[in-house]
């Protein structure tokens, strides 16, 4: 019977829950929380998000965000003046009605939370969790994979 079914339909129906990595948080989906690997001697991280969707009416903000991986989790904000990149903490992340906000580790300006004072060193390929707070869509916790960006190499400019 299984001979009937196309195989690129019998692939996807048995790896379809393994690559899919978003949550949703009431109006919010979630999408892709990654880290990249730690490097030597830091004792600090950074977790990015292909995107945090706002599919309400209403806006809704990022408050904070707690992790067993780090003393603290701040949400920073890359702004790039001339050659120069500065990256600040900031209060919250707006979230307005209808929009999808990237925090790529490519972005040159974007946000991103940083992980301080971590326990133990990412690693690429590692899972853990990570709490968000909102202010309407209250807390979600997601699982933020450690993974090496596609391009390496291109923001060596990114330093925590």
């Amino acid at each position: 019977m299984l001979k009937h079914i196309p195989m690129a339909v019998l692939a996807m129906a048995l790896c379809g829950g393994a690559t899919a990595h978003d949550f949703k948080a009431g109006d919010l989906r979630i999408d892709h929380p990654y880290a990249t690997p730690s490097r030597p001697g830091l004792k600090t991280g950074a977790v990015y998000f292909r995107g945090i969707k706002n599919n309400g009416e209403q806006g809704d903000r990022l408050l904070s965000a707690r992790t067993p991986r780090a003393g603290k989790v701040e949400i920073h904000r890359m702004r790039t003046d001339g050659e120069v990149r500065r990256m600040r903490p900031v209060p919250a992340l707006e979230l307005p009605p209808k929009s999808d906000m990237p925090l790529r580790h490519s972005s040159h300006d974007g946000h991103h939370l940083m992980l301080l004072d971590l326990q133990q060193p990412l690693k690429d390929g590692e899972r853990f969790p990570i709490t968000l707070t909102f202010e309407r869509a209250g807390e979600r916790e997601v699982m933020v994979w450690v993974q090496t960006p596609r391009s390496a190499g291109a923001d060596k400019a990114h330093k925590h």
